[in-house]
């Protein structure tokens, strides 16, 4: 069994062959995957090779074999590998489950280029769609535009004429509404900005369209519910979206009531494929579905609650991250600030008191330091094993990056996001300040467990573009040459590490995968190619083959 304590930095010896004996061998064994070109951790963080796994009944682990070890007579099912890589299955350390399969059923405005291409794509969705009233969507990116202004009601109004449109932003901090979605709200010029919300305005005071962080609320609760029919139609698009990229389990961050009773009505039929580490979105949610602690593993190790997500402030996208000085491209806003430093304390301090994780999103480096302040005074009175999480850590003031290193704290963190925000990171905060903007070597350098993940539905849940990335920080074109912040460039071993038995590590969840060692799960891919011998370019283009869950085949590909 792992310890509680993180894994230490992972050796890599390449061309090295080295087969576990950890256990005899069974007389009898369910299953065994032969053949393979196979790459796990060991219990001592060490990269380490294997030809064959040996499964057991139970779905887990027996015996990893190299090539010289004796295969069992007597097995349920052999299948040969041919000598493809077979890895442990990828966690994603934060994503949004419903969220992305709400997303996949709804209109998808994430590979838009223009406000044109956005307004072409709503206005086939509306025709092809005469029912329901209200259209939802996302994905729209006024960046990735060119548009150098957030778009408006107006923009829309004409589209689809009488019926509401609400469409979040990328992000999920903003959301952009048509003149019919604010009317049904009740909008007007005399609505004012909710405690930290924003709503956009011309010149005149009156809403343009746009909401961000908290005044989103303000549309989204006059948008009607979903019929539970949808809802688990979002799950079962979600599970075979995750599937599909070889991501074996998720973190869940910000589950709600509904979503939960969604997840439990999917494990009751059987239907719960992905392995679900949740976290609710508030105290509320996370006393009414978990009560005085962590709940048991649900449907053989399928569904967990272990603590809460926090909000410190918004994204970096709608101005909304929390900074220490103003915005480069605005200088009268310095972002929003969800929680003063009392509130946070108070949540934090609830949740820990009964054995509770607390995941605290911050982005912006003045939300950074209020989460690393409170989580070094909290601390002090919360002893032991508490695994604090900060998510995302995306802008970090350097002075603060070595406190990440105390107190246990894990930072959960997204590669594909530097990617996707580096210009827009330039332009919000000037080149001056990006000494501690995703800095995933500095952790590492700190000492620091780092995990990764997507933040999907905001980009795709595919790992391979991000295992890429964290060992170029470069985009799909090769670009920048040689990196961005290259400083901040890791191994891969380093990176699969962070999507495997750290990820684990981070949701309470190392003694039972993360790693293909015996006695874990047998969670695994087999994929298209040997990524630990691959460029980062063809790491981008990776592809599971084949998806196990439990030593069961669940995925394979058309």
């Amino acid at each position: 069994m792992l310890s509680n304590e993180p894994l230490p930095p992972p050796r890599w010896e390449r061309g090295l062959f080295v087969g576990l004996a950890l256990l005899a061998s069974p007389a009898l064994a369910d299953g065994l995957i032969d053949n393979a070109n196979g790459y796990t951790f060991d219990t001592k963080g060490q990269l380490v090779r294997f030809n064959g796994l040996l499964i057991d009944d139970q779905g887990k682990v027996a015996k990893l074999l190299d090539r010289n070890d004796k295969r069992p007579e007597k097995l349920d099912y052999r299948l040969d590998a041919k000598g493809r890589t077979v890895i442990p299955g990828l966690i994603d350390a934060h994503g949004h489950v419903m969220g992305l399969g709400e997303a996949a059923l709804s209109l998808d405005l994430s590979a838009t280029n223009s406000l044109g291409e956005a307004q072409a794509a709503l206005r086939k969705y509306a025709a092809d769609r005469p029912t329901p009233l209200w259209i939802r969507g996302g994905g729209w990116n006024q960046e990735r535009w060119s548009l150098g202004r957030f778009p408006t009601a107006a923009d829309i109004d004409a589209i689809a004429p009488g019926r509401p449109v609400v469409l979040d932003r990328v992000d999920g901090h903003a959301l952009l509404a048509n003149s019919a979605a604010m009317a049904a709200a009740g909008i007007s010029a005399k609505t004012k900005n909710p405690p930290g919300g924003l709503i956009e305005r011309d010149a005149r005071g009156n809403p343009t369209g746009v909401f961000v962080d908290a005044a989103r609320e303000l549309i989204t609760s006059a948008v009607p519910a979903m019929l539970p029919r949808d809802r688990d139609a979002a799950l079962a698009k979600a599970q075979e979206i995750l599937l599909g990229y070889g991501i074996t389990a998720t973190a869940d961050m910000g589950t709600s009531g509904e979503d939960w009773q969604v997840m439990r009505r999917a494990g009751d039929a059987g239907r719960l494929r992905v392995r679900i580490i949740s976290y609710a979105g508030g105290i509320p949610t996370l006393l009414a579905v978990a009560g005085t602690g962590p709940t048991p593993w649900l449907y053989d190790g399928k569904l967990r609650m272990v603590g809460v997500k926090l909000y410190d402030d918004g994204a970096l996208g709608s101005r909304g991250a929390w900074l220490k000085a103003p915005y480069a491209d605005a200088p009268k806003q310095t972002g929003l600030q969800f929680l003063d430093d009392a509130k946070l304390r108070n949540l934090m301090s609830r949740a820990a008191m009964d054995g509770f994780q607390t995941a605290i999103h911050a982005i912006g480096d003045a939300a950074n330091a209020q989460a690393l302040g409170a989580i070094e005074e909290l601390a002090e009175t919360y002893k032991g094993d508490r695994r604090w999480r900060i998510e995302h850590a995306q802008i970090v003031d350097p002075a603060d990056l070595a406190r990440f290193g105390k107190h246990g704290i894990i930072a959960s963190m997204q590669p594909i996001h530097q990617t996707s925000d580096r210009r827009m990171a330039e332009a919000r905060l000037g080149l001056g300040r990006l000494g501690g903007a995703y800095a995933w070597k500095a952790m590492l350098d700190n000492k620091v467990p780092l995990v990764f993940g997507s933040d999907y539905p905001v980009e795709s849940p595919n790992p391979f573009p991000a295992l890429a990335a964290a060992i170029s920080r470069q985009d799909a074109t090769g670009q920048p040459p040689g990196g961005w912040q290259p400083q901040q460039i890791i191994t891969l071993p380093e990176a699969f590490r962070a999507f495997t038995a750290t990820a684990a590590f981070a949701g309470m969840a190392e003694d039972r995968i993360g790693t293909l060692t015996p006695g874990r799960m047998a969670d695994f891919l087999i994929l298209d190619r040997d990524i630990f011998t691959a460029a980062p370019s063809d790491i981008r283009a990776a592809k599971p083959l084949e998806t196990w869950i439990g030593g069961k085949r669940v995925w394979v590909a058309k």
